[in-house]
């Protein structure tokens, strides 16, 4: 790396946030300048060529009654890295995601005089849609999933940029599911069942004994059902270990070899029962029919319900404006229903293609015109880059 190499800090808080980062890094580097990384990250993110402050596993907590009792560190966190960026002075900033520690590490540095970037917008559609203002002077630019996010912001003086949504981009590439199912002994017609309990340790600790009931059920149902757990990459060996105890353990599959899984769900009898989050767009996306689920805490559930402005939780839904992917939350979240919905998808092909007829919908939606994602998304962080931090009212010029 040269002298006068650019410095770009990244700073990500989970493992969707991890993938995004190191999409991001590899686009920046195909651009051919000279750029070094420094800030903080996952396994994707350290095989991209950045070398992380401290394990980004320590910010990847959801719900109120979780953060309390790590508030303490997580505060100690953001000031650590708050620290970095005023001793290096990088020549940007793209904080992703994870808008409890990135925002709070985005006002500490206001007045610092360095670029700021956010990728992924906050949800302020769904909850709490003041912080559309609140954060509008903590950034220079803000890159957006979805494409009616950018007016949300820019109505406050935040110029944004729907950018496409990186799952597009990730299913762009091929997957071989007749080859996945040959590996597995699993004949074209068999059903398979994928089951994806989340990417953080209390996701799991809360849906995988609700899915492995399910499971057990529709294995007395279906002859010759296999089913496969798909791990997001921090929970996989909590979730070696959970189903080390199961007799028959179902095949524990890694992350990234999750879309071979995916095409051949997608391609034969197939169906997921999936964590509300990403992964169901994903699965959407794929073409696998999906059950969305999620147990949250009594208390952090009590209060989303009262914040939360939607009809729906999956974010298929969500986009689509109506239940195309069953939702089974909270109270619903229990074995006997998750089974049926499943039995539903997996024996009755007619249920399944209309799922997947409606949800090729979102494809024309989150992918639009021009380069994928990452490369809009590094074109858009270069040119705030080159023009420096923007003069606005009560920041510094």
């Amino acid at each position: 790396m040269t002298a006068d190499a650019r410095h770009v800090m990244l700073v990500a808080g989970e493992a969707s946030g991890d993938a995004l980062g190191a999409e991001l890094m590899t686009a920046l580097l195909g651009t051919g300048l000279p750029i070094r990384f420094s800030g903080v990250g996952g396994p994707a993110m350290t095989a991209a060529g950045l070398a992380s402050l401290f394990p980004m596993r320590e910010l990847s907590v959801m719900g109120l009654l979780e953060v309390l009792p790590r508030a303490r560190g997580l505060l100690r966190r953001i000031a650590e890295t708050a620290a970095h960026v005023q001793a290096m002075r990088p020549d940007i900033l793209v904080t992703i995601d994870s808008p409890g520690f990135t925002f709070r590490l985005a006002r500490r540095l206001q007045g610092a005089g360095l670029p700021l970037v956010h990728y992924v917008a906050p949800q302020v559609w769904a909850w709490r849609p003041g912080r559309a203002k609140r954060i509008a002077p903590l950034f220079d630019h803000l890159l957006a999933l979805l494409p009616f996010e950018p007016p949300l912001f820019s109505q406050h003086g935040l110029p944004s940029t729907f950018v496409g949504h990186p799952v597009t981009e990730r299913l762009a590439r091929p997957a071989d599911g007749a080859a996945f199912r040959r590996e597995l002994a699993l004949a074209a017609d068999a059903p398979l069942l994928l089951l994806l309990p989340g990417s953080r340790a209390a996701e799991v600790g809360r849906l995988l004994p609700v899915l492995l009931a399910a499971t057990r059920h529709l294995q007395r149902q279906l002859v010759g059902l296999r089913t496969v757990v798909v791990a997001a990459q921090p929970v996989e060996a909590l979730l070696r270990q959970r189903l080390a105890a199961e007799h028959p353990s179902p095949l524990l599959l890694p992350a990234a070899r999750r879309l071979e899984a995916f095409a051949a769900a997608a391609g034969g009898p197939g169906a997921a029962l999936a964590a509300s989050g990403t992964a169901t767009l994903e699965l959407a996306l794929a073409g696998v029919p999906s059950i969305v689920t999620y147990r949250a805490q009594p208390v952090t559930a009590l209060i989303a319900r009262r914040l939360i402005r939607l009809d729906y939780v999956g974010l298929p839904n969500i986009l689509l404006g109506k239940t195309v992917l069953p939702e089974l939350l909270q109270q619903d979240c229990r074995a006997d229903l998750l089974t049926a919905a499943a039995h539903d998808l997996l024996a009755k092909p007619a249920s399944a293609e209309a799922q997947r007829q409606a949800t090729r919908r979102l494809w024309a939606m989150l992918r639009p015109p021009g380069p994928p994602p990452s490369v809009r998304a590094a074109e858009v962080v270069l040119e705030v880059m080159r023009a420096g931090r923007r003069p606005r009212q009560g920041s510094p010029r």
